[in-house]
């Protein structure tokens, strides 16, 4: 048996996106409202109205629902997907720390930005030995 290993450069990115807010309740808000959107997803994924890869032209009633009651009317049906990828989001004081190897990130920063965060943005590729970056 002969096993593969590729990294490949779609996912590699190594990317930390920290959104600088105000107060620590604006940036417990953010992170909710990720984690209900992301929970929606899988969800949606489980039933079948998301199929990963498949482009997106609806939502689904439930997440409508859920975008309407959390007043997020920015995302697209197609960008929903992003809410399925492997993203590490914390808490950290007054700030969300988003770490991911994926590029596609604009529905994180979407949120963040609506709810008044200050957005940094780098690859700890190239900057390992910053707080955040995971080259630590």
């Amino acid at each position: 048996m002969k096993i593969w290993y590729q990294h490949g450069s779609e996912h590699s990115a190594n990317l930390v996106m920290i959104g600088h807010f105000e107060d620590a309740t604006e940036a417990t808000k953010a992170k909710e409202i990720i984690d209900a959107l992301t929970e929606q997803v899988a969800k949606d994924q489980e039933n079948g109205t998301l199929v990963l890869g498949t482009p997106q032209s609806r939502y689904g009633s439930e997440m409508l629902d859920l975008l309407g009651r959390l007043n997020v009317a920015s995302i697209g049906p197609g960008e929903l997907e992003q809410f399925a990828y492997e993203v590490d989001i914390e808490v950290k004081g007054k700030s969300v720390v988003v770490t991911t190897e994926e590029l596609d990130i604009a529905v994180f920063l979407k949120i963040l930005i609506l709810h008044g965060a200050r957005i940094e943005v780098y690859s700890a590729h190239d900057y390992p030995d910053t707080a955040h970056g995971r080259g630590k």
